[in-house]
């Protein structure tokens, strides 16, 4: 049923192209019928039996059957449960008015940490950076972030970003940096130490043994965006031999 879409992975894709999903032309009498189900990422529709592509990007697939575009767009969409990097902008009574660079500004409730309560409340100031979550994000409401996960625990989650260096890089190489088995990490990791912060919205928080060598990391992460694999690895091993 999904052969035709998976016939296209790996090709670009522009925004109008469709696939039509059609019965299969054998019916077995005897096997029981499997319903199959599409799960459509970024930049992918489903309209009745056919798939409306909105996005230009690389088609990509993980079994079973999902599938998404992979785009180079540095717009953000807040989606619920993505972990996003926001700055604090504001204090409105209990909520913190948080940037994390969207349409709009995310609240932030000061119950929405780890151990807050009305006389124990966090320590955040305007200007603070904040790795969050989204509770909230639907087009018709105001989005809502916490520091804490389901079972009320940290989690990493909360203050961060003294004496570090924060920039923003395309929504694509993010997915890139946060896969299960990132070359990108791992070179990085070999290359030099450092405390690396990954934003679902494109922004990225990285901290070094010195003002030097996170200069140089903001610097590979953003020249890794247009280059392949053979490129990033030769322009690592520069760094590594003192060429750079």
């Amino acid at each position: 049923m999904f052969s035709t879409v998976r016939e296209r992975v790996g090709e670009v894709l522009l925004p109008g192209d469709e696939f039509s999903f059609e019965a299969e032309e054998k019916i077995s009498l005897t096997a029981p019928v499997k319903s199959e189900k599409v799960v459509c990422g970024p930049g992918l529709r489903r309209c009745g039996d056919r798939l409306v592509v909105f996005k230009s990007g690389v088609l990509r697939h993980k079994e079973p059957n999902v599938f998404w575009i992979d785009s180079q767009q540095r717009r953000y969409v807040p989606a619920k449960g993505e972990s996003i990097i926001g700055i604090v902008t504001a204090k409105s009574g209990d909520v913190f008015k948080v940037d994390f660079g969207g349409s709009e500004q995310a609240s932030l409730s000061y119950l929405a940490f780890e151990g807050a309560t009305k006389r124990n409340r966090p320590n955040v100031q305007v200007g603070d950076l904040v790795f969050a979550q989204f509770l909230i994000a639907n087009k018709d409401m105001e989005p809502e972030l916490v520091c804490i996960d389901s079972s009320g625990r940290a989690n990493g989650m909360g203050v961060f970003g003294a004496g570090g260096l924060l920039f923003r890089v395309s929504l694509g190489l993010v997915r890139r940096l946060l896969a299960p088995q990132s070359n990108i990490r791992s070179d990085l990791e070999q290359l030099f130490p450092c405390e690396l912060v990954v934003g679902m919205n494109g922004r990225i928080w990285v901290k070094s043994a010195s003002v030097q060598q996170t200069l140089i990391i903001a610097n590979l992460l953003q020249s890794a965006e247009t280059m392949t694999a053979q490129q990033r690895q030769q322009l690592f091993r520069k760094v590594q031999q003192g060429a750079f």
